[in-house]
């Protein structure tokens, strides 16, 4: 009896946390959709320079990529240490290397 209990009740904050996952998955590609659409609205519209609108873009692409990595890609949950190490390891390792083109091309 005590058992059919125990796991009625893990079932149902499975179900809870299964809905809350959910919920923020569904924020996260709305939100995702919304900086899309405004980097769109921002080539498209014409009225502001380069000069502002690439920079924007590259800060709504990065906010784009931590969604990915910590939602969709499931970094945040346990057990996941080595495939983040990896992957932050490996942006590391490209950022240093494109600093290390531009000094070259541009020193």
């Amino acid at each position: 009896m005590t058992d059919n209990v125990e796991s009625s009740h893990v079932d149902a904050f499975e179900k809870e946390r299964s809905k809350d996952e959910m919920k923020r998955q569904v924020i996260s590609f709305a939100l995702m959709i919304v900086f899309t659409l405004a980097s769109f609205g921002l080539v498209a519209s014409g009225k502001f320079s380069s000069m502002f609108v690439i920079p924007v873009i590259l800060i709504m692409a990065l906010v784009q990529v931590a969604f990915q990595f910590y939602y969709f890609m499931h970094m945040k949950d346990k057990d996941h240490e080595m495939p983040s190490t990896l992957i932050y390891g490996g942006v590391w390792c490209a950022a240093l290397t494109f600093t290390g083109l531009a000094v070259i091309t541009w020193w």
